[in-house]
């Protein structure tokens, strides 16, 4: 026999075998440089191509109406590029998880001020270590990402259960909302589903812009910078004319459902907060007011009894 080992099947590697290394992020060696775009997360996604691209770190990246460079800083205008875009969205699964790319999604949504550059730095940290950063806590910006995407995860839940829609004559149901963060591209999917049967209309009345269902699909509909704003409130004249009525069932059904005798104040609030009343049809002016439903019968004293006798068993 000779002295050669048994061959290892091709697809199991052999212990010894090193793993592949992720590649690093090159160095960023040129002077730094104030990057601006127009403010899409597209438009962000090329402008950390362009990064290591120029070897230029950013002191800041912004779109041009925020811009605020530095006295001896250079401005750099970064067009966006789909294709480029797409290919660095694609790029980060290679550094980390599904779930913390979606993060950086999130906190893009945010729209915290320094947001751009709290993603490159995330990204940055990811690209140049060899473990995964999703629980190193002990940085600023994985704290900071991690912190944010929390506080998108409530603000979407939150929108999910307090829209209320308004039916209008012609048949569309439509909402405002008024949210403290740009979450209607994570409520899309929600409602897309759970409202496939009717047209509706949901208003971001800070962004003024919406989303727009036809019975087929989703799409954004923006709305011009320079038009009138709008009441919050539809005008009467547009609603369907048992809109009043489905106001008032609702309102109804609310106060009968409520409890007087558990009522908390502070934990509604929390779950609740006051910044949503204002679309809550249940939260506005009662136009009539809900007396109980008496359906139990009365008990007229002790010892009496108001339900049949019960008839003894031999």
């Amino acid at each position: 026999m000779s002295g050669s080992s048994l061959s290892r099947p091709a697809s199991v590697p052999a212990a010894s075998a090193p793993r592949p290394q992720r590649a690093v992020a090159p160095a960023l060696t040129a002077a730094p440089l104030d990057y601006t775009y127009d403010g899409s997360f597209e438009g962000l996604l090329t402008v950390l191509f362009a990064i290591y691209d120029r070897k230029a770190a950013p002191n800041s990246i912004q779109p041009p109406q925020m811009l605020q460079g530095g006295l001896f800083a250079q401005t750099v205008a970064i067009e966006t590029h789909e294709a480029t875009a797409a290919r660095v969205w694609e790029g980060l699964l290679r550094h980390m998880d599904q779930e913390a790319r979606t993060r950086l999604f999130h906190t893009f949504l945010s729209e915290q001020p320094d947001r751009e550059l709290v993603i490159f730095r995330y990204a940055d940290l990811a690209m140049r270590s060899a473990r995964d950063i999703s629980d190193n806590y002990a940085d600023d910006n994985v704290r900071r990402v991690q912190r944010l995407a929390q506080q998108m995860y409530r603000e979407k839940h939150r929108m999910e259960a307090f829209v209320r829609f308004e039916k209008t004559a012609d048949g569309l149901f439509h909402a405002t909302i008024e949210p403290d963060f740009d979450v209607l591209p994570l409520i899309a999917p929600h409602f897309t589903k759970r409202y496939a049967d009717q047209r509706w209309l949901i208003f971001d009345k800070r962004r003024r812009y919406g989303l727009y269902y036809d019975l087929t699909r989703t799409d954004v509909v923006q709305f011009e910078a320079n038009t009138p704003r709008r009441h919050t409130d539809i005008s009467a004249t547009v609603l369907d004319e048992r809109e009043p009525l489905f106001k008032l069932l609702w309102q109804s059904y609310f106060d009968h459902v409520n409890i007087p005798e558990r009522r908390n104040i502070k934990l509604h609030r929390r779950h609740m907060p006051l910044r949503y009343w204002k679309y809550l049809s249940e939260k506005q002016p009662r136009e009539q007011r809900c007396e109980p439903i008496k359906n139990k019968r009365p008990v007229t004293g002790a010892g009496s009894a108001t339900l049949p006798p019960v008839k003894p068993v031999d």
